[in-house]
C-alpha cells in the first residue's frame, strides 16, 4: 500500500471522526434527526463572559457589584447543564474574579517628599510591603488559594442576585465567566458613590462582554474632562488595541502608531488627552480596536464642576437610533455624533414623550460631516418631560450609519451631575439590568414604531424578598416613565427583567438617582437584548464528502 493511499485512508478516518463527534455532540443528539435544511435550533448559550472596569481611583469611594441570572424554565431542574455524548457537564456556577494589576498608560510625577530622609522612606515602604506580603500569605493559607485568584463575587443558582463590595482606590477591575444555567442572560452592575473629590458623582455600568470593535461618541480631551478607556483583556495572551480620536476637523493627529499592549488577563486605563498633540478639543468620538486578541472596553469620563460617570460604548453604525433614558427634570442634554463613513449624514431630530413623538424646537436637524465629531447643545429638550431621542436622516434616500451618544446634566449650580446616554439597540426578548434600590429606580420603555406589550419582572433582593411582575404597554412613538416593581420584603438590591411580549421593538433604560449632600446624584444605563439563546445549526455524519 502506498503512501497516498495511507494519506486518503488517513483522511477519510479523520473526517468520519469529526462528522461522528458533530453528530453527537448536535442539539437533540439523544432525538430523531432532524430533516435537511431545518431551521437552527435557539438554545440557551453554555458560557459567558463579562469584564468590569476599575471602579475608581478616589480612596473615599463606594462600590457595590449586583450580579444576576434570570431565572428561565426548566431552572429548577437537577443543576449542571446537559452534556454532551463524551463530554463533562458545565457548573452552574458565575464569578467575578480580580484582573492582574497594571498601572496608567501616562507618566505620572513621583510623589513629593513630606519630610525624612530618602533612606527613611524606602524602609518605611519596604516594612509596608512586608507586611501586605505577610497578609496575603495569610490569605492564602487560610482560605487555600491565592489572593488573586479568589473570587470576589460568586453565584451558584439562577434567579437570585448576589451582591459583593469594595471601598477605596485598591479595587481592581474584574474578570468574570459564567456556565451552566448561570451563562444565559447573565449581568453584573457596578455601582460606585464618590461623595468628595474632583471625580465626585454616581458611577454606574453594566460590565460588558469582550469583543474588537468600540465607538465611543461624547468623549473629549479639554482640560476640564479627565477621560480615561479602560481596556480589560480576559484572555490567557496579550492583545494589542489601536485607539483613533475624531474631533469637530477629523482626525487628531495620535502620538501613539504601535498599538498599546494589554497584558493578558489585565486591565490598562488610558488618558485619552495624552494620546494626541492636537490642542485639547470638547466632542470627541473615540473609536478602540484590536490587532490581535479581545478587550471589554468603558470610558470613565470626569467632568470639572459636574462629577463623573461611565460611557459604554454605542450601538453600532446605523442610519436610524435610539437614544432611550432622558430624565424628565434634565437641565443640559448634548448630542455628540459621527459617521465613520465615507458620506455626511443629515438626521432628523425627535424626541419620543410620554404623549408622542415631536421634533425640539430647539433643533430640529443636525448635519453630522464624514469622519468627523459633530454636536448639538439641546437646551430646555425635556420641558419636564422624560423621553427618548430618536435620530433618522431627515431624507429616506440617504441613509448614512452613525454612532452617537448623549451628555446629560441635572442640578444647577454647584450642586449639578452628569451621566452619558449611549445609542442602544431594542430590548428584544429579554434584558436585565441589575443593582435597583427601594427608592430612587426609574424605568424608561419607548416604543419608537409600533405599540408594545412589555413584561416587567422584578427579582428577589440579594438580601431577600418575593419577586414582583407587572405587564405595561407602550403606545407608539412614546416613552414611558415610571417607579418599577418593587420586591414584597426586599432586602438589599434587585435586578429588573424586561420581555417583549408582543408589537414593535422596545428600547429601555434605567436611572438610579441616590442624591448626596444636596447633589442630585445619578447613573443610566442602556438594557440590550442578554442574547440568553444562540441559533445553533443542526449537524449529522455525512461521508458523502469523501466521494471522489
Amino acid at each position: 500500500m502506498n503512501r497516498s493511499t495511507l494519506s486518503l485512508l488517513a483522511a477519510a478516518t479523520a473526517l468520519a471522526a469529526l462528522t461522528g463527534v458533530a453528530a453527537v455532540t448536535a442539539p437533540g443528539a439523544d432525538e430523531p434527526a432532524a430533516a435537511t435544511g431545518a431551521a437552527p435550533v435557539r438554545l440557551p448559550v453554555e458560557r459567558s463572559s463579562l469584564l468590569c472596569p476599575a471602579p475608581s481611583t478616589s480612596e473615599v469611594a463606594e462600590t457595590t457589584y449586583t450580579s444576576y441570572t434570570p431565572a428561565t424554565t426548566g431552572d429548577a431542574a437537577e443543576p449542571g447543564s446537559k452534556a454532551p455524548a463524551g463530554g463533562e457537564a458545565l457548573p452552574d456556577r458565575a464569578e467575578l474574579k480580580p484582573s492582574a494589576a497594571t498601572g496608567d498608560t501616562t507618566a505620572t510625577p513621583p510623589e513629593k517628599d513630606d519630610g525624612g530622609t530618602d533612606g527613611d522612606k524606602k524602609d518605611e515602604d519596604k516594612t509596608n510591603e512586608e507586611k501586605k506580603d505577610e497578609e496575603k500569605a495569610d490569605e492564602e493559607k487560610a482560605d487555600g488559594e491565592p489572593a488573586a485568584d479568589k473570587p470576589v463575587l460568586t453565584a451558584t443558582a439562577p434567579g437570585t442576585p448576589v451582591a459583593a463590595e469594595a471601598d477605596g482606590a485598591d479595587a481592581p477591575a474584574l474578570i468574570g465567566a459564567a456556565s451552566g444555567k448561570l451563562a444565559p442572560g447573565w449581568t453584573t452592575q457596578q455601582t460606585t458613590l464618590v461623595p468628595a473629590g474632583g471625580a465626585r458623582g454616581l458611577l454606574g455600568v453594566a460590565c460588558t462582554p469582550p469583543d474588537t470593535d468600540f465607538w465611543f461618541p461624547g468623549t473629549s480631551t479639554a482640560e476640564n474632562r479627565r477621560d480615561y478607556v479602560h481596556l480589560t483583556n480576559p484572555d490567557d495572551t496579550a492583545a494589542v488595541v489601536d485607539i483613533e480620536l475624531y474631533g469637530p476637523e477629523g482626525a487628531l493627529k495620535s502620538q501613539l502608531t504601535d498599538g498599546i499592549p494589554v497584558p493578558a488577563r489585565s486591565s490598562v486605563p488610558v488618558l485619552l488627552s495624552t494620546l494626541t498633540a492636537d490642542p485639547a478639543t470638547s466632542d470627541v468620538t473615540v473609536h478602540v480596536t484590536t490587532r490581535s486578541g479581545r478587550v471589554g472596553a468603558v470610558v470613565r469620563s470626569a467632568v470639572d464642576q459636574l462629577g463623573s460617570d461611565w460611557l459604554p460604548a454605542s450601538a453600532d453604525p446605523a442610519p436610524s437610533l435610539v437614544l432611550p433614558g432622558i430624565p424628565a427634570d434634565a437641565t443640559s442634554v448634548q448630542l455628540m455624533a459621527y459617521a465613520p463613513g465615507e458620506e455626511d449624514a443629515e438626521l432628523k431630530i425627535q424626541l419620543a414623550g410620554s404623549t408622542g413623538t415631536i421634533t425640539p424646537a430647539v433643533q430640529q436637524t443636525i448635519r453630522v460631516k464624514s469622519g468627523m465629531t459633530a454636536s448639538a447643545d439641546l437646551k430646555g429638550l425635556t420641558s419636564g418631560e422624560a423621553g427618548a431621542l430618536l435620530l433618522t436622516p431627515a431624507q429616506a434616500s440617504r441613509a448614512t450609519p452613525v454612532v452617537a451618544a448623549l451628555r446629560v446634566v441635572r442640578g444647577s449650580g454647584e450642586k449639578q451631575e452628569v451621566a452619558f446616554i449611549p445609542a442602544t439597540g431594542p430590548v428584544g426578548e429579554r434584558a436585565t439590568v441589575a443593582d435597583n434600590r427601594a427608592k430612587g429606580s426609574t424605568l424608561s420603555l419607548t416604543a419608537p414604531g409600533k405599540a408594545a406589550e412589555v413584561r416587567v419582572t422584578a427579582s428577589p433582593g440579594t438580601g431577600g424578598g418575593t419577586p414582583a411582575t407587572k405587564t405595561y404597554t407602550v403606545k407608539a412613538g412614546t416613552t414611558l416613565a415610571f417607579t418599577p416593581p418593587v420586591p414584597a420584603g426586599l432586602k438589599g438590591g434587585y435586578a429588573l427583567t424586561v420581555e417583549t411580549l408582543s408589537g414593535g421593538p422596545v428600547h429601555a433604560a434605567r436611572m438610579l438617582a441616590l442624591p448626596e449632600d444636596g447633589i442630585a446624584m445619578f447613573t443610566i444605563q442602556t438594557l440590550t437584548d442578554d442574547r440568553a439563546r444562540v441559533a445553533v445549526p443542526n449537524a449529522e455524519q455525512d461521508l458523502a464528502v469523501l466521494e471522489d
